[in-house]
């Protein structure tokens, strides 16, 4: 309380200030137009035409305070007034010279005809001299400041947004940077000036100005760049070894959100060189709309993100089943404060545990099960091969179940690119997962379909994460090998394109969702080095460790049994169901069932004589 009283105090005494400066300004710009009329000599001004200045000053006086209220002139900003503030000073100072001459034409007082004019003249640029002097004496102070600051900067792109950038930064109280060049591809602003910033040339002159001006930071301001353009745009900004900084997308922009608190870190997904994936919003929103949804596995990277963009497409209901008490109060935590009329449940249950998957489903009657529940993380699989068959293979097997007995309209289990030729035991259960659910989709009313993709940026174990800490840490970089190579796509965009795959499925199906290119590892892992403003192999070191247990050079996305068909979505393509023995298979799922109850050491040869294709890595 004593603080608003102390700032509406200093509020009082500004606007004080400022009416006492439009006072002395009004007296002053009432004479001014009576001197430069007789040479500068207060003496020769006739007293016919000074009397009734001075006769009509209070007035004057009075309706000029009036009008500057109403036009705002004690309610702006002036540190940092600009062209809507010059306006009004103008409109203000026109209307108060009409006003000033009709009152003294209505008073019958004799006046030069050229008064109007010159006072209107007059009390505008005393006026607005007044008003932004202090702005200009707060650049001057910037100006000063700005010359300690240590960081200096290259701004990339001389449009709206790098204009707002760079205002910021030269305005700003608590920014360390200092703009020291601007880079543009038009040729039309070459060697003009932004905020006293030279634009330089375009991007061909990158390298050379960061080395000229001895450049930090490169700030790319151009939020309306594609992504193969700012892959591209950054592969040139890291031969400069500088940090570099980007503002999120265009849509700042619209909504007048350009400013440094939105500039970020450029980060690998700005290297994939595509385009964000787009995909129908309306079909997925009346996919699952007024629909009771289950996502299990919804406390992991997949299944939350699967969580979040239900939740915004209005389900009837929205049931998280998780095994891991923290991930599920997160979640829950994050949908409560953004949607919080949404009819949420979050359950603490395991997918292995054959009664409490049932009693959930009895109780709430999804329409729509999410099957994202699984052990992941490859070598730790390796390890504990028994789990990852409990978990993987025979939780989604029960989960199946519940959803047959239950009237489950749709079930999409998310599976893995490594299911295809495996060699690695997380691979060969996935593999089996997506048996169990076409086999289910022949017998029972309920649609089972799988969706297969390779990693995803950020998830939780994935390389991004565990690169980013051993840069924090100084080093050295860890990789397995320099010829590895993975499919990439965004957590969002993974879960966008199964939420759609769900609206194609019509039952029996395996989706694979196309990932782009393939990017080796040791490039990612280079980059993300650049991008932090390291040398490779000078400030931060990479060393090979060699392939983990059960790891591949390469993934697959299809088996070459499988024919591949596409949907409308182009990134979505539906892989031909492989006949099998069924009779035979559930014989095999039966002894492996009682081989991983019983612990035993080797479970391998029996996960081989379900999946052929399992291959299981030499060490």
């Amino acid at each position: 309380m004593k603080l608003i009283n102390r700032m509406n105090k200093q509020l009082i005494h500004r606007r004080i200030i400022l009416v006492i400066v439009d006072i002395m300004t009004v007296c002053l710009a009432s004479i001014i137009p009576l001197l430069l009329r007789f040479e500068l000599n207060y003496k020769a001004i006739p007293k016919i035409y000074l009397n009734p200045v001075l006769n009509f000053l209070l007035i004057n006086i009075i309706i000029t305070l009036i009008v500057f209220y109403a036009f705002r002139l004690y309610h702006s900003l002036w540190a940092f007034a600009g062209v809507a503030e010059a306006q009004n000073i103008a409109a203000a100072c026109f209307l108060c010279a009409v006003l000033d001459y009709a009152g003294m034409r209505l008073l019958d007082y004799t006046i030069p005809r050229s008064y109007p004019f010159m006072y209107a003249s007059a009390l505008m640029g005393i006026t607005v001299f007044g008003r932004f002097s202090y702005r200009f004496a707060r650049g001057i102070k910037h100006k000063n400041q700005n010359k300690k600051n240590t960081i200096r900067v290259m701004v990339v792109g001389a449009g709206e947004a790098g204009n707002t950038v760079i205002k910021e930064i030269a305005n700003s109280n608590y920014s360390t940077m200092k703009i020291k060049c601007i880079i543009d591809d038009d040729t039309m602003k070459w060697g003009r000036y932004i905020q006293g910033v030279k634009i330089v040339g375009g991007r061909d002159r990158i390298v050379e100005s960061a080395a000229f001006y001895g450049i930090d930071e490169i700030v790319i301001a151009i939020p309306s760049l594609s992504r193969a353009q700012m892959k591209e745009l950054i592969e040139i900004c890291q031969e400069t070894s500088c940090k570099l900084k980007t503002l999120p997308g265009i849509y700042q922009l619209v909504n007048g959100e350009v400013n440094v608190s939105k500039l970020r870190d450029v980060d690998v997904e700005d290297l994939l060189g595509r385009d964000p994936i787009k995909v129908d919003l309306d079909s997925i929103m009346s996919y699952v709309r007024d629909k009771v949804v289950m996502v299990t596995g919804g406390g992991g990277s997949i299944g939350s993100e699967l969580c979040r963009q239900i939740a915004s497409h209005h389900p009837e209901q929205l049931i998280i089943v998780d095994i891991y008490e923290n991930n599920a109060y997160e979640i829950q935590q994050e949908l409560q404060r953004k949607y919080p009329y949404l009819n949420l449940v979050v359950l603490i249950a395991s997918v292995r545990n054959t009664s409490r998957i049932n009693q959930i489903m009895q109780k709430y009657r999804p329409d729509i099960v999410y099957h994202a529940a699984a052990h992941k993380h490859v070598p730790l699989m390796e390890n504990s091969p028994n789990e990852a068959i409990k978990n993987n293979v025979f939780g989604t097997w029960k989960t199946a179940q519940a959803a047959v007995q239950n009237d489950v309209k749709k079930f999409v289990m998310i599976s893995t690119d490594k299911a295809v030729n495996p060699t690695n035991i997380m691979g060969a259960s996935k593999r089996i997962c997506e048996m169990i659910v076409q086999t289910y989709n022949r017998h029972y009313d309920t649609e089972f379909v799988a969706v297969r993709f390779g990693n995803v940026l950020g998830s939780n174990g994935s390389v991004i994460p565990l690169f980013k800490k051993q840069i924090l840490a100084g080093g050295p970089v860890t990789v397995t090998h320099p010829d590895i190579i993975r499919y990439f796509m965004t957590i969002p965009e993974a879960v966008s394109l199964v939420l759609q795959a769900g609206v194609y499925a019509k039952g029996g199906e395996i989706f694979v969702l196309d990932m782009g290119e393939p990017v080796r590892i040791l490039d990612l892992a280079k980059n993300l080095i650049r991008l932090s403003g390291y040398k490779v192999d000078e400030d931060i070191k990479i060393e090979f460790t060699g392939l983990r247990p059960g790891e591949k050079l390469y993934e697959e996305l299809l088996m070459s049994e499988e024919g591949l068909t596409d949907t409308d979505n182009k990134l979505i393509h539906i892989g031909k169901p492989i006949e099998i023995d069924e009779e035979l298979f559930f014989k095999q799922l039966n002894a492996l069932k009682l081989a991983v109850e019983a612990e035993t050491e080797d479970i391998r040869p029996l996960v081989q004589e379900i999946v052929p294709t399992y291959v299981p890595k030499e060490d």
